[in-house]
């Protein structure tokens, strides 16, 4: 156990004690940004949505590509030109500021890479037919099948400094380094993002991974609605959870506008530290 029971206090008790987490007179005003459930304890939410706004201040932003890969071309036709004006301006906003970037996964599961966990024990290991395959686990075609898609792939530069890695986890910060640390956190890190941008494939699993993964490692979150796919009938659904839980759900015209036209570069370590895994700042 790692806190001792008596430690707890109750909402009353813990608002006549100092915070240095938390700013008391912001967190006495009512909130905006839910509904409540009519009669129930504590007025318990029915809905939430992000008390954030992209412009509500200075940013450091990065753009991340989810598996937008060969092998899910198929998936991605729709989604491919909204994707591509938006790689276009994060290049763009990226020349003048040194708090923008862009980072590409590609998926990279193998039926014999030894990663049999839980992953393997959901999806199962049949329907690994060669002539008809149908796990969705692993790669079909090969190397061929891991390249970006071209119309969208990072440059030989972007490769060389370190942007373009492979993943073999749902979400895009389970790939690690050689010291055990999240390989796309400590690259976020270095260049102290505190907001992350997620399009790609597949809506309803590495895309809502993501976006959970990063929130819980402290960054803002957008998921870009017009600019994520899916293989499966759970598109509209994995949007509504992400909006309502851990992202902002933006259409590709509001960020190329935001990007274009109220993007300002934040300072570093202005919202979001670097001591802790969830990103919380000291003091």
């Amino acid at each position: 156990m790692i806190e001792n029971d008596s430690t707890i206090l109750t909402l009353n008790e813990a608002l006549q004690k100092p915070c240095k987490y938390r700013n008391l007179e912001l967190a006495l005003q009512p909130m905006g940004n839910h509904s409540k459930t009519p009669g129930g304890p504590n007025l318990t939410p029915l809905a939430f949505w992000a008390a954030w706004d992209l412009n509500d201040r200075p940013r450091r932003i990065a753009l991340l590509l989810d598996d937008c890969q060969e092998e899910y071309r198929p998936y991605a036709g729709g989604i491919l030109p909204n994707m591509t004006r938006i790689v276009k301006t994060f290049r763009q906003t990226r020349a003048d500021s040194d708090g923008v970037c862009i980072a590409w996964s590609s998926w990279t599961r193998r039926y014999d890479d030894g990663i049999s966990n839980a992953m393997d024990r959901w999806y199962g290991p049949q329907g690994l037919r060669p002539e008809d395959p149908e796990n969705a686990v692993y790669i079909f075609n090969g190397a061929p099948g891991l390249k970006p898609l071209a119309e969208i792939a990072p440059t030989e530069q972007e490769i060389a400094d370190g942007w373009f890695y492979h993943g073999k986890h749902l979400d895009m910060f389970w790939t690690f380094d050689e010291h055990g640390k999240s390989y796309l956190d400590e690259k976020l890190k270095a260049l102290a993002i505190d907001t992350i941008v997620i399009v790609g494939l597949w809506t309803d699993e590495c895309v809502l991974s993501t976006a959970y993964a990063g929130n819980s490692r402290g960054y803002d979150v957008v998921v870009v609605g017009d600019a994520v796919a899916t293989a499966t009938a759970n598109q509209e659904n994995a949007l509504t959870i992400a909006n309502s839980t851990c992202a902002k759900v933006l259409a590709t015209a509001d960020l190329i506008h935001y990007m274009e036209k109220d993007f300002k570069t934040g300072k570093p370590g202005a919202v979001k530290g670097t001591g802790h895994p969830d990103g919380r700042k000291e003091g």
